[in-house]
């Protein structure tokens, strides 16, 4: 079996699209979901608490699971983390180097789901 982490929206039109995705990019069997609403911004603004859920989630994934990808997603259209393209899209970097600074050697990448519910590449 093999896994792949995906830090994203609970938004369930954005789950789809970012499985298929990973799947196809990197040949992965399964993909381990942790949902937050606007994960972005919780990863960037939230409390060390919710970091921490975060972390700990992520953690499971590269040490039980053995993911070796990480994939932090946002999406248009997000009612957890209401900003334009742009801003989200700046906001998906910082957090792919705040996830790199936990040094779990693997690899980071950020993601975004358009309008057309199509996943692009934002760094990575």
């Amino acid at each position: 079996m093999s896994f792949a982490t995906a830090i994203n929206c609970m938004d369930g039109r954005v789950q789809l699209p970012i499985i298929h995705w990973m799947k196809e990019n990197y040949g992965v069997e399964y993909i381990d979901m942790i949902t937050e609403a606007g994960p972005n911004r919780v990863l960037l603004q939230g409390s060390s608490n919710q970091l921490d859920e975060i972390k700990n989630k992520v953690l499971v994934s590269t040490e039980k699971h053995d993911s070796k990808v990480i994939a932090i997603a946002g999406h248009h259209d997000c009612a957890g983390n209401p900003v334009d393209r742009s801003q989200k899209e700046k906001e998906i970097k910082r957090s792919v180097e705040l996830v790199e600074k936990w040094d779990l050697g693997v690899t980071v990448l950020g993601l975004f789901v358009n309008e057309n519910w199509e996943v692009e590449v934002v760094t990575g």
